[in-house]
């Protein structure tokens, strides 16, 4: 089985997210980065999947230099190899724009199964997924929480808001998986010694057939127009009961219409 799992490296957690008043977007450049947790998690389950069936993982990742730190660890984790989509003409993509690097690398190699996260914790968009499943022409089932193959079938428990769905698809496919599906492993030293001898594929927009009218902020469809903080918060209502607090507290809901 030969599983990709597209894994986001983000500002570390230790960072102040700072946002770039020219161009809008987060400031990526100078800062630590880490492998996503959720990322991480994804990683976990195409992995363990290897494991009981053979075959090989492959890390794709889209971002700056500084993103082989999160790369290496996710080798040291066990993956067999990574590609990085490096190129500033891929910078200031939207998730449209993302999914089709993606989508475009994925498609250079063999793959049975498609791994993501759900979502990024940077930015929680959440579509990246469907998107890159749309391009490849193959199944997304979403919210794995659980995750069993058996030959050419796949099946997963998807997660809702009473509990779980059985959702069952032929492969390929690609799985998004929510972060508590596993516990990912810590990389051990044997894992971070054989990780500086994997290979890092790199691929630029113009090795994937990618023009300026289809990713970075040129091929942008959605555009971020003000960024600023939130409205401070009124000042609650403060009740003294004095006997009739209940009464009080009703009116007020009754005022704003809640009951």
């Amino acid at each position: 089985m030969n599983v990709i799992v597209c894994a986001k490296v983000i500002p570390a957690s230790s960072v102040t997210i700072e946002i770039d008043p020219a161009t809008k977007c987060m400031v990526r450049k100078g800062v630590p980065h880490e492998l996503d947790p959720a990322a991480a998690s994804a990683l976990e389950e195409g992995l363990r999947l290897v494991e009981k069936h053979g075959g090989a993982v492959t890390v794709l990742t889209m971002g700056i230099g500084d993103a082989t730190v999160g790369i290496r660890n996710a080798l040291a984790m066990g993956a067999t190899s990574a590609i990085h989509l490096f190129d500033d003409a891929l910078a200031g993509s939207d998730t449209l724009g993302t999914a089709k690097a993606l989508a475009a690398a994925i498609k250079k190699e063999p793959f049975d199964l498609v791994i993501c996260a759900s979502e990024a914790s940077d930015s929680y968009s959440g579509v990246v997924a469907g998107q890159i499943a749309q391009l490849l022409g193959i199944v997304p089932l979403t919210f794995a929480k659980e995750i069993a193959v058996d030959g050419k079938k796949i099946n997963i428990k998807r997660q809702s808001e009473t509990g779980y769905d059985v959702v069952e698809a032929e492969l390929p496919a690609l799985v998004s998986v929510t972060s508590g599906i596993n516990e990912p492993r810590y990389p051990q030293l044997k894992g971070i010694m054989a990780a500086k001898k994997k290979e890092i594929k790199k691929y630029t927009a113009a090795d994937l057939g990618l023009g300026p009218d289809q990713v970075g902020a040129s091929g942008a469809r959605e555009k971020v127009l003000t960024v600023g903080r939130p409205p401070a918060r009124q000042a609650g209502k403060k009740i003294t009961d004095e006997g009739d607090g209940g009464k009080q507290i009703a009116n007020f809901l009754a005022e704003l219409k809640i009951i």
